[in-house]
């Protein structure tokens, strides 16, 4: 299916200049992310505002044996304490990306809305598949609530947030949390969340720009490893095979018609919703995967930020 044809009109001539639309990350192979990690860690970043919030990067211990985990703390000056959190998990289709660049994103919410931001660096697939970023977000989030008082953050009220492959890692660490039963999330912001491994649902086939059937299919093999095209794919990882949503923190949830992701976020907020888990949904018409940072600039990705702003003043401060 053609998934560029109803692309909104001011999105479409938005990126046909961006440099991104001209990448096919489904024409990688293994041997190729080297050279895509450090193609896509080239690209320029959104220059930080003017600013009194800090952020420095920290390595906490990880967790039975595993590896140190690296995070960036983003520390808003003058901010009433004990202030409210967000836990930051970035995307980049489990293959790329990190959390440690300095982030105007997440600058700007520490700097409006007073709040502690930890992003954190989970390891990347295929080197490493299937638990151990997962379990690197974990160490990240406990280590974030066992240090409340030293950070100035009030545990009760810690969101976790994340985008594409993050948004399906926040997914997956809110039902492990909730499993576990060792750190409390008041609230999970998913921003068209990478979710499900089978590729069975009609928008799983669009010929979509920035995020393809094949780009989709190389993130999930990187990921799963062994267990990719199997049944014994855990809900941790794909959490649109979770069967039992009760439990779960309030959610809010956003996609586009075009993205890939489209029918299986949509599926999973109604099973939220069938779960008595208060959950907000917004699909956006005729936009892409990523399309609120590729082309911001343009009215839809406006509103999808302020629907996004909005959900998180309200998640912080109850």
């Amino acid at each position: 299916m053609d998934g560029r044809k109803d692309l909104d009109p001011e999105v479409a001539v938005a990126f046909a200049d961006s440099p991104i639309a001209g990448v096919d990350f489904g024409s990688y192979d293994f041997a190729g992310l080297p050279g895509l990690r450090d193609a896509m860690a080239a690209m320029p970043l959104p220059p930080l505002p003017p600013t009194t919030t800090s952020s420095a990067q920290q390595r906490i211990p990880g967790r039975q044996g595993a590896p140190d985990v690296e995070v960036r703390v983003y520390q808003p000056a003058g901010a009433s304490r004990p202030a409210p959190a967000v836990y930051w998990i970035h995307g980049g289709g489990m293959i790329f990306g990190s959390g440690l660049n300095e982030d105007a994103r997440l600058n700007r919410w520490a700097e409006e809305f007073g709040c502690v931001v930890v992003s954190v660096e989970y390891r990347l697939a295929p080197k490493h598949p299937y638990p151990e970023p997962l379990e690197d977000c974990y160490t990240g989030l406990l280590w974030t609530a066992h240090h409340a008082g030293e950070l100035g953050v009030d545990p009760e009220r810690l969101v976790v947030v994340g985008a594409s492959a993050g948004a399906g890692l926040a997914a997956g660490l809110t039902l492990l949390a909730r499993d576990r039963g060792e750190v409390a999330i008041a609230f999970q912001l998913l921003i068209y969340p990478m979710i499900d491994d089978r590729n069975v649902t009609v928008s799983s086939n669009l010929d979509a720009l920035v995020w393809s059937p094949a780009a989709n299919l190389l993130g999930w093999r990187a990921y799963l490893g062994d267990l990719h095209g199997t049944d014994r794919v855990p809900q941790y990882a794909a959490p649109a095979r979770a069967t039992d949503l009760t439990g779960l923190p309030p959610a809010f949830v956003a996609v586009g018609t075009l993205d890939v992701f489209r029918d299986e976020d949509i599926a999973y907020a109604l099973g939220l919703l069938a779960a008595g888990v208060q959950t907000e949904l917004h699909v956006y018409p005729g936009v892409p995967h990523g399309f609120e940072m590729v082309v911001p600039g343009t009215a839809v990705a406006r509103r999808a930020q302020r629907d996004i702003d909005d959900a998180l003043a309200r998640a912080l401060r109850p």
